[in-house]
């Protein structure tokens, strides 16, 4: 629990599951979302899903990474609590498409 609660600690990952939490996203989505580079964002998501946080489905070409966190509720109650991303993520141009 200590190393997935340190992981989320760091801002961008917490950002990125603040996304997630909405629907599931691309690299290419949550890279416009977040106005960073493609191989930060998939750093930072190679470490969530390493530590069962994050699930990768892929969809044709692009890989979706979505929330896997119904075994988890402390990381649930955290999630409760931050804000919603909705508008923003309902208004990405769609770029993986």
């Amino acid at each position: 629990m200590a190393e997935r609660l340190k992981l989320l600690g760091d801002k961008t990952r917490l950002t990125i599951v603040a996304y997630l939490k909405e629907r599931a996203l691309c690299v290419c989505d949550i890279v416009e979302l977040m106005h960073t580079s493609q191989p930060n964002i998939s750093q930072h998501l190679r470490k969530l899903k390493a530590a069962g946080i994050v699930n990768e489905t892929r969809k044709g070409q692009w890989i979706y990474y979505s929330l896997t966190v119904d075994d988890k509720p402390y990381i649930q109650e955290i999630l409760r609590h931050l804000p919603s991303l909705k508008e923003q993520v309902d208004q990405l141009k769609n770029t993986c498409d």
